[in-house]
């Protein structure tokens, strides 16, 4: 931080808009402020601090650097543009120490760190951290592009990503369904060098056998009754860029024999072509499936498992990152309600809970599924209560119906 200085005035009747996924540093920011300005709103994501800015005259957007769906400097852009009158402050939700109530008081702001830039012609930006002087601020855990949580189980994916995002290696991310894999390796593509380049997926496991070929390394005009025009293939279209082989256990073996032929030659030949072809393209794969046991077992090959394991990353699943629960929960509910042009529930403690103690089979996948139902069954209340949570199961799905509201 640079430089010392006071919050701006807030007038007690200006409205305040606090955005954030953290629960926690809402109701931070909330018993901070302590009535000095009203209403306050609340946002989990840029997303939804627009729509809310549309709707409310809001003073001061208190704003969390770490956003689930925008980044932060691009909002303040926006908000440059559309909400000069705005003045914005940037929360530094990284800090394990909160701001004391006493802060609130006139002056008291100096017991927090802030600086100074401008927002356009009529505002000014601040920020702040939320850690008082002299105490030492946390490693910074900071998400992958798209993906939400803080965990230490997926501190150390990020970690992995970042290491290996900027090099030419071939990454398997390894994961049950539902984990999150194809978002990895989108944010693999997004901090490489190759992120201005196509990204290509494939599912290996949509793709009929018959079809896999000419799919992934294109054909020839005549190759095939039907085949009226030449086509390139979906490596070929991802030149320069990345390649993502989802659900990679499923190729047949004989389509692993030619993908093992271009990983190491980098060459592709069409289906009815005598040509070799030099492309360009990373490869990431994906797998829910113990890769080594399928190549013990010999249904996969082992000389392409070496090759696409070069660099393994092994995502946690959910009741393995408990931490994040809450604020992905959050996070859809937010989603759900902006895409609806409506409030965004709350979740109470007691749904809170019961979110955090299940199992979680489906991982991620299964509570945004979750989630979805619980924004239904509200209704139009504001908050998501224990009866408005259903859970799958695997012989169906059980569906509470609260009572009509009167």
């Amino acid at each position: 931080m640079i430089g010392l200085t006071t919050i701006p005035n807030l007038s007690p009747s200006g409205g305040a808009l606090i955005a954030s996924p953290s629960s926690a540093l809402r109701e931070r920011v909330l018993h901070t402020l302590n009535g000095r300005c009203r209403p306050v709103q609340q946002a989990l994501g840029g997303a939804e601090a627009l729509v809310t800015l549309e709707k409310y005259d809001c003073e001061v957007l208190f704003l969390d650097r770490r956003l689930p769906d925008l980044d932060a400097e691009e909002l303040i852009a926006i908000i440059e543009r559309r909400f000069p009158g705005t003045q914005v402050v940037m929360l530094d939700s990284d800090s394990n120490a909160s701001l004391e109530n006493d802060t609130a008081g006139a002056g008291g702001w100096e017991k927090a760190s802030w600086h100074r830039r401008s927002l356009g012609r009529d505002g000014i930006r601040h920020e702040i951290g939320l850690v008082e002087t002299g105490l030492p601020a946390p490693e910074r855990i900071e998400p992958l592009p798209g993906m939400i949580g803080s965990s230490e189980a997926m501190g150390r994916v990020y970690r992995l990503v970042r290491l290996v995002a900027p090099r030419p290696t071939t990454v398997l991310v390894a994961g049950a369904t539902g984990t999150g894999k194809e978002l990895v390796a989108r944010a693999l593509h997004a901090l490489s060098p190759r992120a201005g380049k196509p990204f290509a997926v494939v599912n290996c496991a949509a793709i009929p056998e018959a079809l896999l070929e000419s799919e992934l390394f294109g054909f020839a005009r005549g190759a095939f009754t039907g085949a009226v025009q030449s086509q390139i293939g979906r490596i070929h279209a991802a030149q320069g860029g990345t390649l993502f082989l989802d659900e990679v256990s499923e190729l047949p073996l004989g389509m692993q024999a030619k993908l093992l032929r271009f990983l190491e030659h980098k060459e592709i030949q069409r289906l009815g072509s005598p040509d070799l072809v030099r492309v360009d393209v990373r490869v990431l794969a994906a797998s829910n499936v113990d890769l080594a046991s399928r190549a013990a077992q010999g249904t996969f090959r082992e000389d392409l498992f070496f090759r696409l394991s070069a660099f393994p990353i092994v995502l946690p699943i959910l009741a393995e990152r408990r931490a994040d629960i809450a604020v992905l929960a959050e996070h859809f509910l937010a989603c759900m309600a902006a895409a609806m042009s409506m409030p965004c529930p709350r979740l109470s403690a007691d749904a809170v809970r019961i979110l955090e103690d299940n199992p979680w089979k489906g991982n991620v996948r299964e509570l945004q599924h979750v989630m979805e139902r619980a924004s239904i069954l509200v209704e139009n209340g504001d908050t998501v209560l224990p009866e408005h949570l259903s859970f799958s199961y695997s012989c169906g799905t059980q569906t509470t119906v609260p009572p009509l509201r009167s």
